[in-house]
């Protein structure tokens, strides 16, 4: 069975050539020529059988022959805000591995014991556009620019919003009982804390705006493992 190959390629529909990185890969590494046949993801629930019309050194020309709408598997969008690790490979992995899981949106926090209190997220973009079509995701999640958490939090949001921590002062609820009492088709917000955790003037502030105090069980977890926990408890809880 020959291997189907897919390509990001945002507003697919309108274009009639693979991006330049697309195209390279396409000719240079998967060497397709006129006539082949390819897939096309645009990162906003569409897939196109398109077939290749022009292989030239660094442009490669596609026709599209049919358009194949994509169902979305959960329910509602999964929101993930986490405070970014010192180390970005840190990052980097969880980035691509929720992408596999599946999620919507990605925010990171400047918060009072962060690590890091500067992000780039362009090579972050292209890791999430690589696991997209690896695993063959018709949305692309959204990745958002640092703000800080009183921004953040102070921000109106649609759905149900938690935030994970470990302090004993503040009550809290299991994340996926909470989320199993909620069956809806409402938005979740899910903020994940530094190495240090929250301060416990952020949590009683993020509780003042409508977050629900949560745990992710008795484990201590690293930020990147609290954060893609995080995500799977909600695709579980969230699955059609």
């Amino acid at each position: 069975m020959k291997e189907v190959r897919f390509f990001y390629v945002p507003d697919a529909a309108k274009q009639s050539e693979l991006p330049m990185v697309e195209a390279l890969h396409a000719l240079r590494v998967l060497r397709l020529k006129s006539g082949d046949e390819m897939f096309l993801m645009d990162g906003e629930g569409t897939f196109y059988r398109a077939e290749v019309t022009l292989a030239a050194t660094k442009r490669c020309m596609y026709e599209i022959k049919e358009t194949l709408p994509q169902e979305k598997t959960w329910r509602g969008r999964i929101h993930l805000a986490i405070a970014p690790t010192k180390v970005m490979d840190r990052i980097e992995w969880i980035s691509e591995k929720a992408t596999e899981i599946g999620f919507d949106e990605l925010s990171f926090l400047n918060c009072k014991f962060s690590e890091r209190k500067v992000m780039r997220t362009v090579r972050l973009d292209k890791i999430i556009i690589s696991a997209v079509k690896q695993s063959r995701k018709p949305w692309k999640p959204q990745v958002n620019q640092m703000i800080s958490f009183k921004d953040f939090v102070t921000k109106p949001r649609q759905g149900h919003k938690y935030i994970a921590h470990c302090y004993e002062e503040v009550p809290r609820k299991d994340l996926f009982e909470e989320l199993n009492t909620h069956h809806d088709d409402e938005d979740v917000t899910i903020l994940v804390g530094p190495e240090g955790d929250f301060s416990l003037d952020e949590v009683r502030l993020a509780v003042s705006k409508g977050y629900q105090s949560i745990s992710l069980g008795k484990s201590r977890l690293r930020t990147e493992t609290a954060g893609l926990y995080a995500i799977a408890l909600a695709q579980l809880a969230r699955r059609k």
